[in-house]
C-alpha cells in the first residue's frame, strides 16, 4: 500500500496473532487487513464482538505490537512519541481512580500530553463544561454513573486538541440524552477537521458520523469503502410512509398489504413504513386513495448499514438459523 500525504492513518495487511491455553495454541485475531483514514474523515470500524476491532486499536496505539504487516500514524510508526501525542483515545471500558475529581484526572492526563498549567487551567473546565460535567467538577469519580465516567473519557481524549480520536465504543454506557448530546459533539468536532476513527455497535450512529467503514468478521475485512459507494439507492424497489385513517386501520392495512409485492417494515401507532417493488407504486397508490390513507413520503429504497451488516458479517449455520460468530479475543 502506497501511503498518499494526506494519510493520516495507514494499515498495510495488519494481522495479530495470540498463543492461548496450556499448550499455546495459537489464535488469529486481525488478518490481511488494510485501510486508510484521510484528513478530515471519519471511519466506523464495525463487526460482531471478538472479530478484532480493539486488537486493532491496540496495534495502532503500540499497546501490542502486530504479527504482521505495517502501521503508519502520520506518517510516522505508532511507537513514535510526536505521532501518538496527536492522537485522542478512549478506551471501550475507561477506568478511572474512584477517589480522584473530573479536574485531577484531566490535570494528570494534560501533564502527560506536556501542557502548560496555563493551558490546563484553560481547557479543563472548558471541556468539562462541554460535556455537560461543570456542575460535577468537584465531586469524586466514585459517585459518578457509568456514562458520567463514559464522558470524563471523552473530556480526556480531547484534552491535548488531537487531530485524531480513536474511540472504542465512545456511546457505551450513556442514556438517550447523553447520547444524543456525545453524538451531537462528535459531529461537532469533525466540522472542525477532526478525524475519527471509531467502533460502535449503533448503526445507525455509524451511519450519521461516517464517511466510510470497514466491517470485520472473525478478523478478516468482509466489507470496505465510502458508505455512499456501498449503500446504493435501488431504482426497482421503493420505500413508502403512510398515514392510516382513523378508522378502520386493520381493514386498511390488511388492503396495503395486498398489493402485489408489499411488504410493512415497520408500524409506529397509525404509520406504516412500506417497501415495494418500483413498479407496484401506482397499485399502492390506488390502495391509499380507496383506504383513504395519506402518502406522506415515497422514495426510492437504500439498503441499510444494518442490513449491510448482517449480510457480510453474520453467518448461517447449518441448521438455517442466523448466527453471530461466537465472541474471541479482541
Amino acid at each position: 500500500m502506497t501511503q498518499q500525504p494526506d494519510d493520516i492513518l495507514a494499515l498495510d495487511h495488519l494481522g495479530k496473532t495470540f498463543r492461548v491455553g496450556f499448550w499455546g495454541k495459537k489464535v488469529q485475531a486481525v488478518r490481511d487487513v488494510s485501510l486508510t483514514l484521510k484528513r478530515g474523515e471519519s471511519l466506523g470500524y464495525l463487526g460482531p464482538n471478538g472479530s478484532g476491532k480493539t486488537t486493532s486499536i491496540k496495534c495502532i496505539l503500540s499497546l501490542i505490537q502486530p504479527t504482521s504487516g505495517k502501521i503508519r500514524l502520520f506518517g510516522a510508526d505508532p511507537s513514535d512519541a510526536t505521532a501518538r501525542a496527536r492522537v485522542g483515545y478512549l478506551p471501550e471500558a475507561p477506568y478511572f481512580y474512584d477517589y480522584l475529581k473530573p479536574t485531577e484526572v484531566l490535570d494528570y492526563v494534560g501533564k502527560l500530553y506536556g501542557l502548560d498549567s496555563a493551558t490546563r487551567k484553560k481547557r479543563i473546565p472548558y471541556l468539562l463544561d462541554r460535556l455537560g460535567l461543570a456542575h460535577a467538577m468537584d465531586r469524586e469519580l466514585r459517585g459518578f454513573s457509568k456514562g458520567m465516567l463514559q464522558r470524563v473519557g471523552i473530556a480526556q481524549s480531547l484534552l491535548s486538541d488531537p487531530d485524531l480520536l480513536i474511540y472504542d465504543e465512545p456511546l457505551s454506557g450513556l442514556d438517550p440524552i447523553g447520547r444524543k448530546e456525545v453524538r451531537e459533539l462528535m459531529a461537532e468536532l469533525r466540522r472542525e477537521g477532526k478525524s475519527m476513527f471509531f467502533s460502535s455497535h449503533v448503526l445507525t450512529d455509524i451511519e450519521t458520523l461516517c464517511d466510510a467503514v470497514c466491517i470485520l468478521d472473525r478478523g478478516e475485512v468482509v466489507a470496505q469503502g465510502r458508505l455512499s459507494d456501498l449503500l446504493r439507492m435501488d431504482k426497482l424497489e421503493s420505500e413508502a410512509l403512510v398515514d392510516l385513517p382513523t378508522d378502520g386501520q386493520d381493514a386498511a392495512t390488511t388492503r396495503l398489504l395486498a398489493v402485489a409485492g408489499v411488504e410493512l417494515m415497520e408500524q409506529t401507532g397509525a404509520m406504516l413504513r412500506l417497501r415495494l417493488p418500483t413498479d407496484a407504486v401506482p397499485g399502492l397508490t390506488a390502495a391509499v386513495v380507496d383506504v383513504h390513507a395519506t402518502l406522506r413520503e415515497l422514495s426510492q429504497r437504500r439498503e441499510s448499514l444494518e442490513e449491510l451488516f448482517v449480510q457480510r458479517a453474520v453467518h448461517v449455520s447449518t441448521d438455517g438459523q442466523r448466527t453471530v460468530p461466537a465472541s474471541r479475543s479482541a
